[in-house]
């Protein structure tokens, strides 16, 4: 992820960045705990009305110091955007707004064109998979399990993602379901499954295969 030690909130800000919880992460490691407050969806990564009219009942909340509020979504809908439309252009007194999402096509022009924006996406580079998955066998995935036990959700998305690459550059033919297989590791890590076990199960499947 893109070093985001050198950026500073001093005013309502949107960030476009790669991933939103790695972000998430950073800001709440920076800003003072006391006045910041983190409106999302907990079920899926869309922000809809009913986080705007949280984010906006946050916001008449009285503070003597600045307080940060960040709102989190792949996508906003547009009717929670108009919503937010005017607190966002004048919003109270020591309020600050911090927009994160990983697209501006998600914003709306008219938020867009009000609030500073901050393009902090970089292209991730596959993380090199240095496995023959043609004679992959249980101690080769235990020894790589083993030193990457502590991955990251977004560091695992990019093994699978190169697993894949792995895959076809190895001309290993795969089955419509597994490609489903390796779609729905992708799923279950947005959904915050443990990176390992989602690896795991991955390598599993293709150990199988080898014996098919």
């Amino acid at each position: 992820m893109i070093n985001l030690s050198d950026i500073e909130i001093e005013a309502s800000t949107i960030l476009i960045v790669n991933s939103i919880e790695d972000t998430l992460s950073f800001l709440l490691s920076t800003l003072p705990s006391h006045s910041t407050r983190v409106i999302k969806n907990e079920d899926k990564d869309e922000f809809l009305l009913a986080q705007a009219n949280a984010a906006i009942k946050e916001a008449y909340i009285a503070s003597n110091n600045k307080k940060y509020i960040i709102l989190c979504g792949k996508t906003f809908r547009t009717e929670a955007q108009n919503s937010l439309l005017k607190v966002l252009e004048e919003p109270p007194k020591n309020i600050l707004f911090i927009i994160v999402t990983t697209t501006k096509s998600t914003i709306l022009p008219t938020i867009f064109s009000r609030i500073p924006h901050k393009y902090l996406k970089k292209s991730e580079e596959l993380i090199s998979i240095d496995l023959d998955l043609k004679r992959l066998d249980l101690k080769d995935i235990y020894t790589f399990l083993k030193q990457n036990q502590k991955i990251s959700k977004q560091e695992s998305k990019q093994i699978v993602q190169s697993m894949l690459f792995k895959a076809t550059e190895q001309n290993i033919d795969l089955t419509q379901k597994e490609l489903e297989i390796f779609s729905n590791s992708i799923k279950l890590l947005d959904l915050n499954s443990r990176p390992i076990n989602v690896l795991t199960s991955l390598f599993l499947v293709l150990c199988e295969r080898k014996k098919q």
